[in-house]
């Protein structure tokens, strides 16, 4: 993990472009296509945020995270969510020494930078809930006594849309801690052709081969990163464009819920690092639009009308996006 040290000065203008751009370009090497996913994921992690990843095994979420922290120098942990797991196992516990007669700590694999939670609704709301502090603290409690982790931190749960028996849904106060829902897909056909060649060639292992991915940045460098983003410009009109955006889901036909005043800072946030990707310093309408999906998916429930229509929270995303009047520029 990184060095607590002093705060390293924000990085702002150009060099915020330029140093998200390597980490995208280094990140590719080793995750082939789907550039939306990618794009989402940096998104969060800019602004400090958690991501939940919704989309069939196999489609190289842990190979991402992998290839994010090499990129970054960053530790990363994978802990596979099972009806079984305890909180303890996530978080970490107390041990007795019989020898000294006394308690010392162990922490869990929550201890990282970038934390892989596979499957989380594969384990019982105990389980998933010890995710909860440290996503909305960044810190740990373990036997009364609290941890706090060393930044950058970000968590990433995936989740299997199609194979729901067995599974315990997450609740609405969980999902609303993630900053992004982030649906990927199969690969498209070139994408998957590379992906396979760089893989089988020459070699016996079915891994990717991940020396290829150099460091470009470290975890101060990512805080630093973090700190221009914050300082990024919206102006008030781009702020009530996305406030108004949440405010109509709440009053939407076909939506039983809305999102809450998190959805809204959540989409201001989301996108000052969106116009950081795009390389500008400033935040549009556009910038909004662009990221309000995945802001805001997971924080709508419809109705069961539309629910039975087959009709997708996207869909109501999207209609509502096309009604609600963008500031002129």
């Amino acid at each position: 993990m990184t060095d607590a040290t002093t705060p390293p000065l924000p990085v702002s203008g150009d060099a915020l472009a330029v140093r998200a751009d390597a980490v995208r370009e280094e990140v590719s090497k080793a995750f082939i296509g789907q550039p939306e996913v990618l794009d989402q994921i940096l998104i969060a992690l800019l602004v400090g945020g958690h991501v939940l990843i919704e989309g069939v095994p196999g489609l190289g979420k842990t190979l991402l995270v992998r290839a994010l922290a090499q990129a970054l120098q960053l530790d990363y942990a994978r802990v596979q969510f099972t009806p079984d797991l305890m909180p303890s196992d996530v978080s970490g516990h107390a041990m007795y020494d019989p020898k000294t007669e006394t308690f010392s700590i162990r922490r869990g694999p929550i201890f990282t930078n970038l934390l892989l939670a596979d499957e989380i609704n594969r384990a019982p709301a105990k389980t998933q809930s010890s995710l909860l502090e440290v996503m909305q603290e960044g810190q740990v409690t373990i036997e009364g006594r609290s941890f706090p982790l060393e930044p950058p931190f970000m968590a990433m749960a995936t989740q299997n849309p199609i194979e729901q028996e067995g599974t315990y849904p997450l609740p609405e106060a969980q999902l609303d801690r993630f900053l992004l829902k982030v649906l990927i897909d199969y690969p498209e056909l070139e994408a998957e052709k590379r992906m396979v060649d760089a893989i089988t060639t020459g070699r016996s292992a079915s891994d990717f081969d991940l020396s290829q991915v150099r460091q470009v940045l470290t975890g101060q460098d990512v805080i630093a990163m973090q700190q221009g983003v914050a300082r990024v410009t919206v102006d008030p009109a781009v702020i009530d464009y996305a406030v108004r955006i949440v405010a109509a889901s709440r009053r939407w036909p076909g939506i039983a819920m809305g999102a809450g005043p998190r959805g809204s800072i959540a989409l201001v946030r989301a996108a000052r690092a969106q116009a950081v990707l795009r390389g500008r310093d400033f935040v549009t309408p556009d910038d909004v639009r662009e990221i309000a999906l995945p802001a805001l998916r997971h924080r709508i429930m419809l109705a069961p009308e539309l629910q039975i229509e087959g009709q997708t929270p996207d869909d109501a995303l999207r209609a509502l996006l096309a009604k609600v009047e963008a500031p002129r520029k």
